[in-house]
């Protein structure tokens, strides 16, 4: 807090939000941010409650925040692979060839066969659990939370006027038994979860965010699973339907995560020192490169 730095990369373990979270509370996090933003220090973070220009915090942190920056003439961004790359970066540059568009569609596979954590597959995400024994939306409500906030960002962007946002929860069976890295999946049980976010105007599904966790491809329902990575489709007068599977083996992909997350906030930092102040999202910064912003 002393150092007057020009730019802190804030990245706190967790917030206090949603079931099997620890950390910092919204209020805790909201005077640690406004600090730096006082004393001049611009932030860069990967921390959800800052997404979509904060509008998950309360009106009173949030206006914290914003005196904060103009107190201290400085901004803060947010940003990370997914929400972030994914619901931001990559939409905007296939949104700049449309004119019109219907649906946005967004997935992200993670195939989890290969974690050696049983506690987090088998227990945290109850793969391998009998159907009567899993609840499909235990997770939905923290999941929307994350999200809703920069999948707004991107409706806006789109130029939808979206007016009703949901979220529901499902479950698929293993059409037979496997052994993964974590334990034993019998035939029957949960091997596939998935966790969906509508955007809607008028009752028509305008966005629409899918995220998917398995440890099995061939599951009942059949849910075209895709290997770890992100698909991304936009209909309208330009189409495109683009997959990102991740290049990497299974279990080298923890190496490379890190990268996915980190290096976006990193390469962020001489543009958001040189934006103007305030909340900001990836739509008020120019494009961001490793070399940074030509001089």
């Amino acid at each position: 807090m002393q150092l007057d730095a020009d730019c802190c990369v804030y990245m706190p373990r967790a917030t206090g939000r949603g079931q099997t979270r620890a950390g910092l509370t919204e209020d805790e996090l909201v005077a640690d941010v406004s600090a730096l933003l006082e004393r001049g220090t611009n932030v860069v973070t990967t921390v959800s409650d800052l997404f979509g220009r904060g509008v998950r915090m309360s009106d009173e942190n949030r206006a914290r925040v914003l005196a904060a920056c103009e107190n201290g003439t400085s901004s803060v961004w947010a940003s990370g692979s997914d929400p972030g790359f994914i619901t931001e970066t990559l939409p905007m540059a296939l949104l700049s060839v449309q004119r019109n568009v219907d649906l946005i569609e967004i997935e992200e596979f993670g195939d989890l066969s290969h974690r050696p954590s049983a506690h987090m597959v088998m227990e945290q995400m109850r793969f391998g659990k009998p159907l009567s024994e899993f609840d499909p939306d235990r997770r939905k409500n923290h999941l929307f939370g994350e999200y809703q906030p920069p999948l707004g960002v991107l409706a806006d962007l789109a130029g939808f006027d979206i007016d009703e946002w949901t979220a529901e929860g499902g479950v698929a069976a293993a059409r037979e038994d496997l052994t993964i890295v974590a334990g034993e999946i019998k035939k029957g049980t949960a091997a596939a979860q998935r966790i969906v976010i509508h955007g809607r105007s008028g009752g028509v599904d305008r966005l629409r965010f899918t995220q998917y966790g398995f440890v099995a491809m061939d599951v009942e329902p059949d849910w075209g699973l895709q290997p770890t990575g992100w698909r991304i489709r936009i209909r309208g007068d330009a189409p495109f339907d683009v997959s990102m599977p991740f290049p990497v083996p299974l279990d080298d992909l923890a190496s490379y995560v890190p990268a996915f997350n980190a290096n976006g906030p990193v390469n962020a930092i001489p543009y958001v020192c040189a934006a103007p102040s305030g909340l900001l999202t990836t739509e008020d910064l120019p494009h961001i490169l490793p070399r940074g912003p030509r001089r």
